[in-house]
């Protein structure tokens, strides 16, 4: 089976490949293990540092994903399945319209299109969003229930996203599912154009002795999932039979809510076990961020994706050890 992960060389895409080498084999719609012989990770950008942990079996792909001619190289076999994170994300969606409409519009179709092309109902995962919610009348708690609302090009993109999945695996053209994702922390490396951004930032700069500037009040409160099993219900979800799933293709990945005064008091409570020395937590208020998160819901009903089997963070705090120990140590 051939693997394709769009978006791959993202923080996301390069530890799910890393996961996949290491399982070796994956559900396809047959119902059946079948052994992964090719993974390609597919990036607008690649990095200057290709991934460690990769063997013969991977490569690396520079192309834009909302030119078809790209797809369709990509996708070249029947025995395939694809992890679509390629987009971008919610800050850079605002700032340029016609940038998210190409690539998280335009690039959504040109994959489903390719794997309808194919024979066999070929796989496909899409990763969305609870930025997908929004309005005045969205409830603080949402489910995989709740009428979305989405009030960023970002989340109206990722929900056009979710239709277009659900209508695709009504008709036969693909196997898809939609893994709606909370924020995932704490993600190595650099902030990003991601509006929550600040949410891996908010442990990672103090932990690497730097100082972090918040953009909304600690009394924000978000939904969180660790990368660990951000990776590991990824994976379940696109393992599972479709017929559990039934009409509605989106499932939110079960989070745990936590404020920003939690998040900090967790951060500061696992360093002073582990002996690191951290860096400030600056309050900066920035208006526009404050906003868009503001306009998302700050708890998720996960009992359906619980019920299907996803995993679920035991604490904040071992959400923590486990960054230490991934990307630190």
């Amino acid at each position: 089976m051939k693997v394709v992960i769009t978006g791959g060389t993202g923080f996301i895409g390069q530890m799910l490949a890393r996961r996949l080498l290491a399982k070796g084999t994956l559900i396809s719609a047959s119902g059946r293990p079948e052994i992964i012989d090719e993974i390609v990770l597919s990036d607008f950008y690649l990095p200057e540092v290709l991934p460690e942990e990769l063997d013969d079996r991977v490569s690396i792909v520079s192309g834009d994903i909302s030119d078809p001619a790209t797809i369709n190289a990509l996708v070249d076999r029947d025995d395939i399945a694809v992890f679509h994170f390629a987009s971008v994300v919610s800050a850079g969606g605002e700032k340029d319209f016609d940038m998210a409409m190409r690539v998280n519009l335009d690039g959504a179709r040109h994959v489903l299109e390719a794997l309808r092309n194919r024979g066999g109902m070929p796989k496909l995962l899409f990763t969305s969003s609870l930025a997908t919610f929004g309005g005045d009348a969205m409830p603080s708690r949402v489910s995989d229930t709740t009428k979305p609302n989405p009030q960023t090009t970002y989340g109206m993109t990722k929900f056009i996203g979710e239709l277009m999945i659900n209508d695709y695996a009504r008709k036969g053209f693909v196997d898809g599912r939609v893994a709606r994702l909370p924020n995932i922390i704490i993600r190595p490396g650099k902030p990003n154009a991601a509006a929550s951004s600040f949410n891996s930032g908010i442990f990672r700069e103090p932990l690497n002795g730097e100082t972090c500037s918040l953009p909304v009040s600690r009394d924000t409160v978000m939904a969180d999932l660790g990368h660990r099993n951000t990776v590991e219900g990824i994976i379940t979800l696109m393992e599972l039979d479709g017929d559990k799933l039934g009409s509605d293709r989106a499932v939110f990945l079960p989070s745990r809510s936590f404020s920003m005064h939690e998040c900090v008091a967790a951060m500061e409570k696992v360093a002073a076990a582990r002996g690191i020395k951290t860096g400030d937590v600056v309050d900066k208020p920035d208006p526009l961020i404050q906003t868009i998160i503001s306009g998302w819901p700050t708890e998720i009903d996960s009992s359906r994706g619980l019920a299907l089997g996803l995993p679920q963070d035991q604490s904040l705090e071992q959400v923590i050890e486990d960054y230490i120990d991934d990307f630190m140590d």
